[in-house]
C-alpha cells in the first residue's frame, strides 16, 4: 500500500509570508479537463500545491466523483496529468479568502483563462464557484453544470466552489455534482478508432 506524503504544516509567519504568491499550474496540452480555481489561498500559497488546506474538499470530491483511483495528497498533484486533468486559477496570488479579490481581477483572469484554453485545448474547463463565474465571465444568471458558451473550443461546465468555507455544499453533494461531470465527459469521449 503505498504511504501518503509526510505534510508539511506552514507556520503561521509562512501562511503570512505566503500572500500574493503564486502556485504553479497543473497543466498539459489535451486534457479531458482543466479544474479552475478562484485563487489559491494563503495555505496553498506557502505549500506550493493546489486545495492544499486541510479543510479544502477537491482532493476528497475529486475521488469520491470518481475522476482519482485513491485519494490523492495535495503534493501529489502531478499525478492529475496521467488521468488527464489539470488545474489552474481564474487570479494567481494567494489570498486569505476570495472576497480579497477585486472584480476586475477575476475578469482579467477570465482573459488569461482563455488564452490557456486556446494552448492547451483542453476539451472541458470546469470552473470550481459560481460566483466567481458569474464576475469573470459578465453572467447574471447561472446556473452548475454546463453552461451554453465555450471558452474558446473547450466546454464550460460551472461547479460548486469545494472550499471548506463553502458551507452550502457538504462533500456528497460536491461529490455527485463532480460525477456529473465526469459522466458527460465519458459519454462525449472521442471514440477510439
Amino acid at each position: 500500500m503505498r504511504r501518503s506524503p509526510t505534510p508539511h504544516k506552514p507556520t503561521r509567519a509562512e501562511l503570512l509570508a505566503a500572500q500574493n504568491k503564486k502556485v504553479p499550474d497543473v497543466i498539459a496540452s489535451g486534457l479531458r479537463v482543466l479544474f479552475c480555481g478562484i485563487n489559491p489561498g494563503l495555505y496553498s500559497g506557502a505549500t506550493g500545491h493546489h486545495f492544499a488546506r486541510p479543510g479544502n474538499r477537491f482532493w476528497p470530491t475529486l475521488h469520491q466523483a470518481g475522476f482519482t483511483p485513491r485519494l490523492l495528497h495535495p503534493s501529489e498533484e502531478h499525478e492529475l496529468l496521467t488521468f488527464g486533468y489539470g488545474i489552474t486559477n481564474l487570479v494567481t496570488r494567494a489570498t486569505a479568502t476570495a472576497d480579497e479579490l477585486a472584480p476586475e481581477e477575476l475578469v482579467a483572469g477570465q482573459r488569461r483563462l482563455k488564452s490557456k484554453v486556446k494552448r492547451y485545448q483542453p476539451q472541458v474547463v470546469a470552473i470550481l464557484g459560481i460566483s466567481a463565474y458569474r464576475t469573470a465571465f459578465g453572467q447574471k444568471t447561472v446556473s452548475l453544470g454546463k453552461q451554453p458558451d465555450p471558452l474558446a473550443s473547450a466546454v464550460v461546465w460551472v461547479l460548486p466552489n469545494p472550499s471548506g468555507l463553502n458551507a452550502h455544499y457538504q462533500l456528497p453533494d460536491l461529490a455527485a455534482h463532480f460525477r456529473r461531470l465526469r459522466q458527460f465527459i465519458e459519454k462525449n469521449e472521442p471514440s477510439e478508432r
